[in-house]
């Protein structure tokens, strides 16, 4: 009896933890205030502590103490000596009822992510840690929510849907986690600690949706996974967590239209974009159908809104007082009205969800966010570098904010189709969004400025070294490398345009047209490039800029060419005879050759071929005395071509032989296509149809590979006659009609007029 009464005094005189913890703080003469500043603690949490309210703290919690009171190895074990032990096996969970599941129940079906939802299903077989990552509204909760529900066998006990939205501090995570599992902390346990020991031998499915403002608990999540060993998590995130065992999901926006171009409604329902836009405009209106009026405008709304879910649904509650195209004319308005009352506040507009997207970026990702806003189309991590450096960020940090903003969702870095590297670039209503936030810094024209810098320097680059005046600087290989590069940055370019448009910059517009005329030529943009060289010009002559500027003498050129190329000779004529009147006061020899070797092409299709013989004589003089052998070439097919017309073929077929070449000495694609066109003609005019088939069949072959529906339209009408004379008439009939199809797809009134001629003459 004494040895057991002398047991229990020992153990009732034992210090409590509290006490053993206010004596050491009192011995190193700190407050409750400083102990808690120095460990990282709150004042009220050494309070409890000392009070006995809290009886078993946690491990790291007594790592912290023992380091602000500097506590030796022996203090350190006399602290812990005094936790009260509980064994792990008895923790106490409150006893609760958790449902199977308390996954939301949409209202609307799920559309268009089929694929998605396999792909999801095959990972959560294969991964404990799943993260579907994407931009505000593309639809990462709707689709973890399906998943989760196709999945459902896979987790016997069950899944959990947990939104964090609401939380405005990491630190809850944990707490609001059990409190969704109806879980209640025993006493002296930590929510942790609750937490863990309950879903310890869970094999369940925890969904945590809106995970990018909580970021900073992602290692409770590692944890969470380490300690339960059947827990699968799956988190929807504007940004990955970054953490091992992690495997993110980037959610694409839905499919689009693969026209806007007056798309059948079979075709429109048949992308997921389109079925959604007219699902939900059907709900809205139940009146409402999609008919090849209006297809070509719903078409043209899932491509603005990047098919991004959210902006479609938005969109489509507005059919209800707006047809498609009156709602295509005034999307931005529709977007910011305020959609279903059934919606989180930060979703009730595409604008609302993107503003908690921004607010949640430092200040130079905000920054670097908002003037990447002027690309259009994508851009490279080098225009990056060289338009968003200014100020605070400098050229070298690009790079590491560029990657935060992937991360975030804000913006989608892809590989380029041909290898060039990553491309960069925002979904539409995102750019729209960082557009507004530019101007609203008042950054918006210093911006435009190294934007419109950056695309004139490499349109420039591009015409250096293989545009209208270059003669042999590259081969054609390395030519079609920089024609290929212009049209990845043909919106881009098109933007800078309209920054001299808009700013009334004829010199910088001109500069900038003329460096893109052999761009257009080459890729067929005949009325756009005229459309752009003509506005340009007028606004150059209003302004008066002098008769003998360069840049202007070269849009001349590019225009003369361009309106050839849509078919209007007489515009054509005037253009480069007033560029050849400039180059020639200007002294400058090769700009002359290319405008005289192009005026007596024009001259030659015009029907003057005295004149057209007279201009090719001075050009192919002057041309090979600049070894400009691609002067040199045009005008040796057009010399060919007035020697054909008047009937002297050996010539013509040696002229077109010489040409032929040249543009292979140059690795010139196109021209030799031209040139191997030309002896095809020649050929059947000396009756030799099977060697004009085999010319024309493999000019087609060139033009079809490079992608040049001007040449394929030519090749075709060529191929007509070769067919008409070997008495195919079915084949020949056919092969106008696709030519003529090109010719109005490119707006060449020219090439359709003469096709209808020859049409109706031999058909």
């Amino acid at each position: 009896m004494e040895s057991e009464s002398s047991g229990t005094m020992q153990r009732h005189s034992s210090p409590s933890f509290g006490a053993h913890l206010r004596r050491l703080r009192e011995a190193a003469g700190l407050t409750q205030e400083e102990l808690a500043s120095r460990s990282s603690l709150s004042a009220k949490a050494i309070s409890m502590l000392e009070r006995g309210e809290r009886k078993r703290p946690y491990p790291h919690t007594i790592r912290s103490l023992a380091d602000a009171l500097e506590l030796s190895e022996e203090e350190r074990a006399n602290l812990l000596a005094v936790v009260p032990q509980q064994d792990k096996a008895t923790v106490p969970v409150a006893p609760v009822t958790v449902p199977k599941s308390n996954l939301p129940t949409p209202s609307t079906p799920l559309l268009g992510r089929e694929r998605e939802l396999g792909e999801i299903r095959a990972f959560l077989r294969e991964v404990r840690l799943l993260t579907l990552t994407g931009t505000g509204g593309v639809g990462k909760t709707r689709l973890a929510v399906q998943a989760a529900r196709d999945a459902a066998e896979l987790f016997p006990d069950g899944a959990v849907f947990v939104t964090l939205a609401p939380l405005g501090n990491s630190g809850f995570v944990v707490p609001i986690v059990a409190q969704s599992l109806g879980l209640r902390e025993a006493e002296g346990q930590t929510a942790r600690e609750t937490l863990h020991a309950f879903l310890r031998e869970k094999r369940l499915l925890l969904v945590l949706d809106n995970f990018e403002h909580v970021l900073e608990a992602a290692p409770e999540v590692a944890v969470l996974i380490e300690t339960c060993p059947k827990l699968s998590v799956m988190v929807t995130s504007r940004a990955p967590l970054r953490v091992r065992g992690e495997q993110e999901y980037p959610v694409p926006p839905l499919e689009l239209p693969a026209s806007t171009i007056a798309p059948s409604v079979e075709e429109l329902v048949g992308s997921a974009s389109g079925r959604l836009f007219a699902e939900r405009a059907r709900e809205a209106s139940p009146t409402f159908e999609l008919t090849p009026h209006n297809s070509g405008a719903v078409a043209a709304i899932c491509w603005r809104l990047a098919g991004l879910p959210l902006a479609l649904e938005l969109a489509a509650a507005r059919v209800r007082f707006l047809d498609p195209p009156t709602l295509l004319s005034r999307l931005d308005q529709a977007l910011s009205a305020v959609g279903a009352r059934d919606l989180p506040q930060r979703q009730r507009t595409i604008w609302a969800t993107l503003e908690w997207s921004h607010e949640l970026l430092s200040e130079e990702e905000q920054i670097l966010f908002r003037r990447l806003s002027v690309f259009v189309g994508g851009f490279t991590l080098e225009a990056a570098e060289t338009v968003g450096a200014s100020g605070s960020i400098v050229a070298k940090n690009v790079l590491e904010i560029l990657g935060r903003l992937v991360e975030q969702s804000l913006v989608v870095a892809k590989p380029d189709e041909k290898g060039n590297g990553v491309r960069y670039g925002m979904l539409e209503p995102v750019r729209q969004y960082a557009w507004e936030k530019l101007k609203e810094s008042g950054e918006a024209q210093d911006t435009q400025r190294r934007h419109f810098a950056h695309f004139l320097g490499l349109a420039e680059a591009a015409d250096l070294s293989y545009g209208l005046l270059t003669g042999v600087k590259l081969t054609g290989a390395e030519g079609e490398a920089w024609m290929d590069r212009l049209e990845r940055e043909h919106d881009n370019l098109r933007a800078a345009l309209g920054w001299t448009k808009e700013r009334g910059d004829a010199e910088a517009g001109l500069r900038l047209a003329g460096a893109l005329s052999w761009f257009w030529w080459m890729r067929g943009y005949f009325g756009e490039g005229r459309n752009w060289t003509k506005d340009i010009l007028e606004k150059a002559a209003r302004g008066g800029l002098g008769a003998v500027d360069g840049a202007r003498a070269k849009a001349l050129l590019g225009a003369g060419m361009l309106s050839f190329g849509h078919g209007d000779l007489l515009r054509s004529i005037t253009l480069l005879e007033e560029g050849l009147a400039t180059y020639r006061r200007l002294g400058d020899q090769a700009g002359t050759a290319a405008t005289v070797a192009m005026l007596g092409y024009v001259r030659r299709a015009q029907g003057n071929d005295d004149r057209a013989e007279e201009l090719s004589e001075e050009s192919l003089r002057l041309s090979r005395l600049l070894d400009d052998n691609r002067s040199s070439a045009i005008s040796l097919n057009t010399l060919g071509h007035v020697a054909r017309h008047r009937g002297d073929l050996a010539r013509a077929t040696d002229l077109f032989g010489e040409a032929l070449a040249l543009w292979k000495k140059l690795e010139d694609r196109r021209g030799v296509a031209y040139s191997l066109c030309n002896l095809g003609v020649a050929a059947l005019e000396r009756g030799e149809a099977g060697h004009a088939l085999e010319l024309h069949e493999e000019s087609l072959r060139l033009y079809e590979a490079l992608k040049d529906k001007a040449g394929r339209a030519y090749a075709l009408i060529n191929l007509r006659d070769v067919a008409r004379s070997l008495g195919e008439e079915e084949c020949a009939i056919s092969l106008y009609e696709e030519a003529l199809a090109l010719h109005r797809e490119l707006g060449n009134d020219r090439g359709i007029s003469r096709a209808l001629e020859r049409l109706g003459a031999q058909g």
